[in-house]
């Protein structure tokens, strides 16, 4: 029989189809054969060499002998930097300015390099480049969340090879990241924890859902997943806001994420997936109820009509089975 699971932080239910559900190792993907490695491409606008065809840059990192991330302005933005946030309402239609930063994060010089593959140093730089330029606009009024994101692979919506991530600016808090903040206000008025900390410390305890740990991290599966390795990595420490994680932090981060990522490309034999940064709003940086993590979904599964029809999930794995999955999968030691 299927199993109802809420996940506490969401409070989303999600069905566990036991009758429906796959071993873990049939939603490996079927690759295709990879082309012969390719560290530069002349047409690509984030290859070294090419800096002339990107927007204005805003932030580097430096390598050895040229630059290891770059950080620049979206050539095709969804919001723009110019103007002030303000709201217009007319009866029941709300609007307000596109105003706002998209930014894009390239990631390493190597054209067809990916996180799974670098080097435990690279991903940390990556980790920097966030960091620093969270800071950075955190300092605009106009802003209210940041998000952080990566799409890899079609599936997830990337549509250009060269490795990069991307930063959104918003001038409102989205829906789903005010939810999470209600919620868990909701849980520290009740119970005066923070439901992060409660998570972590009880899925620690249960040990069955982790996936690794690190010094500062833990990944594990949620209880309630939504889809197949949705995974979670929290850090131990209790932080809001991700502009306030130390460079010691960072490190550890960029090693487990490579760990998890790399069990996920030789597990799953490399899926499209989406990784993003959840964070409180930009005003309330310190609070006692929130807690900052980082969450992947890889895209080996579809949502159709029941979950658009109800806005719940229906996960055809087992999660304890997942966790179980990638603990097994061997990988060079990051850790």
């Amino acid at each position: 029989m299927s199993q109802l699971r809420q996940n506490i932080i969401t409070r989303d239910w999600v069905i566990i189809a036991s009758e429906r559900a796959k071993r873990p190792n049939q939603f490996a993907t079927e690759r295709k054969a990879r082309p012969p490695a390719n560290r530069y491409e002349p047409q690509c606008p984030f290859c070294p060499g090419n800096e002339h065809q990107t927007s204005r840059e805003l932030f580097r990192v430096e390598g050895d002998h040229r630059w290891q991330v770059r950080v620049v302005d979206n050539k095709y933005p969804v919001l723009f930097p110019e103007g002030e946030r303000v709201r217009s309402s007319r009866g029941i239609y709300r609007s307000m300015a596109g105003v706002g930063l998209h930014e894009v994060i390239v990631e390493h010089p190597h054209h067809d390099l990916m996180p799974a593959l670098y080097a435990v140093e690279e991903l940390a730089a990556v980790f920097t480049a966030y960091r620093e330029r969270y800071r950075e606009i955190r300092k605009d009024d106009r802003i209210e969340a940041i998000i952080i994101f990566k799409n890899h692979g079609e599936q997830a919506g990337t549509s250009l090879a060269h490795p990069h991530s991307q930063l959104a600016a918003t001038p409102v808090v989205p829906t789903q990241i005010r939810t999470r903040v209600e919620e868990a206000t909701r849980f520290f008025d009740d119970t005066g924890e923070c439901v992060f900390c409660q998570t972590l410390r009880e899925e620690l305890l249960a040990h069955e859902r982790i996936v690794c740990e690190t010094k500062h991290f833990v990944a594990f599966v949620p209880y309630a997943a939504l889809s197949p390795f949705h995974l979670w990595i929290f850090p131990r420490r209790h932080m809001s806001s991700f502009e306030d994680i130390v460079d010691t932090e960072l490190g550890d981060l960029a090693r487990i994420l490579k760990t998890v990522l790399s069990k996920m490309y030789r597990g799953l034999n490399n899926p499209d997936y989406n990784y993003s940064i959840r964070s409180v709003p930009t005003r309330d940086r310190n609070t006692e109820y929130f807690h900052w993590y980082l969450t992947i979904v890889p895209r080996i599964s579809r949502t159709a009509g029941f979950e658009l029809g109800s806005g719940m999930f229906i996960n055809t794995t087992i999660p304890e089975e997942s966790a179980a999955f990638l603990r097994d999968v061997s990988v060079p030691d990051a850790l």
